[in-house]
C-alpha cells in the first residue's frame, strides 16, 4: 500500500509543479491576494468627504464646523452656496454628507432654545451611512456639552459643579477597534478554501481529459489509496499557503497569533478534509476541467457569503441560519479567528473542530464511494 501511495504522490506532485506559473499561484497569489484583500476590505469609517452649507455664517456654526473637522472622521471638503449644489454633489459621490446651517442658528442658541440642523447623507451604503449617523449623534452630544460649559463661565464665572459619569471602556481581542485583524484571518480561510478546493474538483477529471484515468483503472490501487494520494498534495500545500498568508498578515498588518500553531494546524487539516472532499466529489461528476471549475465556483461564492466573512450569521433569516450548519467554512471562521484574535484552545473550540471533522469524514467518504474505476 505504502508503495502505490509514495508513486501516487510522485506523480501530483510531478503534476502539479510540472508548470512554472502553477508555483507562483499556489505560492506568490495567496500572499499578495492577503495582502490587497487586507487593505480593500475595511470597513473603518474615516475621512468622509463632508460639505458645508452655512447661511448662518456665525461663530456657533463655525465651532460646528470645528468640531467635525477635529474629531478625524469628517474631512470638510466643500463650502457651499446654495441647495441647487447639494444634489450635484451626493449624485456624482463627491461627498457623503452635507450639512446645513440655517439662518437664526446662533440666535436659537443664543436664547436657550433648540437650534436645528440638517444632515443629507448619502444613503446607497446603509452600513456606511449607519455608522456616520452615530458619529454625527456623539459629535452633537459633544457639542452641546461645550455650549454649556462655555455658557455656564460666561454667566455664572465658572463652569457648574456637577457631578457626571465617565465611560472607561476597553475593547478586548482588537484593542484599536481595527477591520484588518477581523478580516486578515477571513481571507486566509477564504484563499484556502477556493485554492485547494479548485486543485482538487480538477484532479480526477483531468486525467478522464488526458487519458490516464485508463492506467489508473488497470493497475492494483485501491479507490481510497487513489483518492488519497490525490488528496496528500494538496494538504501539503493548503499547509504552506497558511504558513505563509499568516506571516505576510503578521508583517503588513500586525495581525497576532495568539493561540496555538498547533491547533491552527490541526483545525486546517480538518478544514481541509472538508474543502478537499467537496472538490474531489466535483471532480467524480464532471466530465471536463471546464465544467469542473464552473460547478466548484457554483459552491464558492454562496460559502463564502454564509460563512460570515462579512455578515453576521445571527443576522440572516433562521432558516439561512440553519443552512450554515452545512458549510464547513463556518465553523474553520470561528475557530481561526478565536485562534489569531482570543488565543483561545481546544476547550472554546471543541465544537466547530467536531462539526469540521464531522463534515470532512463524511464528504471523502461520500467522494470515495462515488468513484468508480470504470470508464462507465
Amino acid at each position: 500500500m505504502l508503495e502505490r501511495l509514495k508513486a501516487m504522490l510522485v506523480k501530483e506532485f510531478i503534476q502539479v509543479f510540472r508548470d512554472p506559473r502553477m508555483r507562483i499561484v499556489l505560492f506568490v497569489l495567496p500572499v499578495l491576494q492577503t495582502v490587497i484583500f487586507g487593505y480593500a476590505v475595511n470597513m473603518d469609517v474615516r475621512n468622509i468627504p463632508t460639505a458645508i452649507l452655512d447661511r448662518d455664517n456665525s461663530s456657533e456654526s463655525r465651532q460646528l464646523e470645528a468640531t467635525m473637522a477635529s474629531s478625524g472622521y469628517f474631512s470638510i471638503t466643500r463650502h457651499i452656496g446654495d441647495d441647487s449644489q447639494v444634489r450635484v454633489l451626493l449624485d456624482r459621490g463627491t461627498v457623503r454628507v452635507v450639512l446645513i446651517v440655517e439662518h437664526g442658528f446662533s440666535q436659537q442658541l443664543r436664547r436657550g432654545e433648540s437650534a436645528a440642523v440638517q444632515v443629507l447623507l448619502d444613503g446607497s451604503d446603509s452600513n456606511t451611512a449607519g455608522v456616520i449617523m452615530g458619529y454625527l449623534a456623539r459629535l452633537a452630544t459633544d457639542y452641546n456639552s461645550r455650549l454649556q460649559a462655555d455658557y455656564a463661565v460666561r454667566h455664572l464665572g465658572q463652569p457648574p459643579r456637577i457631578g457626571r459619569v465617565e465611560l472607561a471602556s476597553r475593547a478586548w481581542f482588537n484593542e484599536n477597534l481595527e477591520s484588518p485583524p477581523f478580516y486578515v484571518p477571513a481571507v486566509i480561510t477564504n484563499i484556502l478554501f477556493v485554492i485547494t478546493m479548485l486543485l482538487s474538483s480538477m484532479a480526477i477529471v483531468r486525467e478522464k481529459e488526458i487519458g490516464t484515468i485508463e492506467q489508473v483503472i488497470v493497475t492494483p490501487i485501491r479507490k481510497g489509496e487513489f483518492i488519497l494520494g490525490k488528496t496528500l498534495p494538496f494538504v501539503l500545500i493548503g499547509y504552506i499557503d497558511v504558513a505563509l498568508i499568516s506571516l505576510a498578515g503578521a508583517l503588513v498588518f500586525n495581525v497576532p497569533l495568539r493561540g496555538s500553531v498547533w491547533l491552527l494546524f490541526l483545525a486546517t487539516t480538518l478544514f481541509l478534509m472538508s474543502s478537499l472532499g467537496i472538490g474531489l466529489l466535483i471532480s467524480t461528476v464532471s466530465q471536463t476541467q471546464q465544467q469542473a471549475m464552473m460547478s466548484a465556483f457554483f459552491v464558492i461564492f454562496p460559502a463564502m457569503l454564509l460563512s460570515g466573512f462579512a455578515f453576521p450569521i445571527e443576522n440572516m433569516p433562521l432558516p439561512v441560519q440553519w443552512l450554515t450548519l452545512l458549510n464547513p467554512l463556518r465553523f474553520y471562521m470561528v475557530v481561526i479567528r478565536g485562534i489569531f484574535l482570543k488565543g483561545v484552545g481546544f476547550a472554546v473550540l471543541w465544537p466547530q473542530l467536531a462539526a469540521l471533522a464531522a463534515a470532512g469524514v463524511t464528504v471523502l467518504l461520500i467522494a470515495v464511494a462515488r468513484f468508480r474505476k470504470t470508464l462507465g
